[in-house]
């Protein structure tokens, strides 16, 4: 492989496209040459503040490009990247911060409305603290007297000189860990899937190949950064390819096409949502959307007629379906360019060279989707009775979700076992969400499920069960929800309940619930 680590990724992308357009936020555009200078800046300021190779570095923020020189100089740095949900609460942050025993930790001053600063002290102040987090730095001009700014974070590393940050740089190993991602399982504990530079550069050079991301594409990266899709998908492909990043913070359709039509925008990852609303969108005429060329969309299910509409009314010449989860790098299957447009619809896709994918069913029939290969995780950080849980000795690692594969081996995947359920692109636990609305004084029982949304795909629904003599009222405890949890885990829908069924070993039965 061409590169063995992200650090010498990046230096080798500055010499390469030295002079390639990198990234473009708004005013502000540089080039590769700029990008690799300002990323070596914020390694240096990670080396001058006792950042050490394997010590957990936590970034809370939206996409954006000060997201970009942050994470990537950490990891220039010989840090864990430890990426954040922009949609967490400071409590749910708090814990991954506790979790990953992040030393530093970059976050966004306000973003849509809140103060990102203040949700996290109140969670500090409300908890049991968080003794390993010595630094936050915060990435506006201004921060608290016991925060840092940005700009002065970036000073502090003035001392440190080329020599060292290069030499730190050069000596992460492949075998390293980069990133840490945290993902919630049925026990609604959040846990930590750690993959390494190796496994990184490996997957997303594939991804790049079959995708056929190329130098002179612009790429609108709407995927949250937070996300493997945003951050490995769209940073670390485009690093591999030259090819020109946009970040945008917030998916809003009018931006959106405001974006491709000013930048060229040529390449589009998302889920079918985002695609659905751009061609929905009434003012669509009034846009120059002819540069766009490729569209890769996730494990959703893909209607055929969105691709159609994708190839026929905006002309784009490749749209690809993939699956993946956080504990297999993000990437387990891909469609292929020149594939059947119902192939794409309906599957997912094949095994990516280099990886195994079987089903527990006989051929043609549902069953947990296995995978084994280079991309699947060392394991969940610290926690080794979760590890085992799902993978297995010979490699195997049970994704949890059920599949069918075809006789070409495309997969489809059909159901969830961990009853997961994806609200307009976000994965949402409902064991985390129901620990959530357990805490509400008012609730004795409450089991969620996903039900179908005509907007978002699915969107959550809360059987409650009201602690005697309570009043609650579904508006209420959605209301007090929306205060507690990120905004995709909150159930639109309350259904109150005298009981929950329940099975002889004291399992809320889901599926009496679903067919209520």
């Amino acid at each position: 492989m061409e590169w063995q680590s992200i650090p010498e990724l990046v230096r080798r992308a500055a010499e390469r496209y030295a002079d390639t357009e990198a990234v473009v936020e708004g005013r502000t555009r540089i080039s590769y040459g700029e990008l690799g200078a300002r990323v070596e800046r914020s390694a240096a300021a990670c080396l001058a503040n006792g950042i050490a190779p394997g010590d957990r570095v936590a970034i809370w923020a939206p996409n954006t490009l000060d997201w970009i020189v942050a994470a990537l100089g950490a990891v220039s740095a010989g840090a864990v990247l430890v990426p954040v949900n922009t949609r967490f609460k400071g409590t749910e942050t708090a814990d991954v911060l506790r979790r990953s025993g992040a030393r530093l930790l970059f976050v966004t001053g306000t973003f849509l409305g809140t103060s990102y600063v203040a949700s996290l002290r109140r969670a500090v102040a409300q908890g049991p603290g968080l003794p390993k987090l010595e630094q936050v730095v915060v990435l506006s001009d201004d921060a608290p007297a016991d925060f840092r700014t940005w700009k002065d974070f970036l000073a502090s590393g003035d001392g440190v000189g080329e020599a060292a940050v290069r030499a730190r740089a050069a000596a992460v190993e492949g075998s390293w860990p980069s990133d840490i991602v945290f993902t919630s399982g049925t026990t609604g504990r959040p846990k930590g899937a750690v993959i390494s530079h190796a496994q990184t550069l490996r997957a997303y050079e594939v991804w790049s190949d079959l995708a056929g991301l190329r130098q002179g594409d612009r790429y609108l990266i709407v995927n949250p950064f937070f996300h493997t899709f945003g951050y490995k998908a769209g940073v670390i492909a485009c690093l591999m390819r030259g090819a020109t990043m946009i970040p945008q913070p917030v998916f809003n359709v009018g931006t959106a096409l405001a974006n491709i039509a000013a930048e060229r925008v040529s390449v589009l990852p998302g889920p079918p949502t985002l695609h659905q609303s751009l061609l929905d969108h009434p003012a669509r005429a009034s846009y120059d959307l002819s540069a766009l060329r490729l569209v890769v969309t996730g494990a959703a299910v893909v209607p055929l007629r969105l691709v159609e509409r994708l190839r026929g009314e905006l002309g784009v010449e490749t749209v690809l379906t993939a699956y993946g989860l956080s504990e297999a790098s993000g990437i387990v299957t891909m469609c292929r360019r020149g594939d059947d447009p119902t192939v794409i619809a309906s599957t997912s896709g094949r095994a990516i060279p280099g990886t195994e994918v079987r089903v527990e069913a006989p051929p043609g029939e549902p069953g947990e989707v296995l995978v084994r290969g280079f991309n699947v995780m060392r394991g969940y950080y610290e926690d080794a009775a979760a590890t085992a849980e799902v993978l297995g000795e010979d490699g195997w690692l049970r994704t949890g979700d059920v599949g069918v594969l075809d006789e070409a081996g495309n997969l489809r995947i059909t159901d969830r076992i961990k009853d997961m359920f994806i609200v307009g692109g976000f994965n949402a636990y409902p064991a985390e969400i129901e620990q959530l609305l357990g805490l509400h004084p008012e609730v004795a029982d409450v089991a969620v499920i996903g039900v179908p949304d005509a907007r978002l795909g699915e969107v959550g629904k809360a059987y409650v069960v009201r602690r005697a003599g309570a009043v609650l009222t579904g508006d209420d405890l959605i209301a007090w929800a929306r205060r507690e949890m990120a905004n995709y885990k909150v159930p639109q829908v309350v259904e109150f309940l005298g009981e929950l069924p329940r099975n002889a070993s004291g399992k809320v039965v889901k599926g009496e619930l679903r067919g209520n």
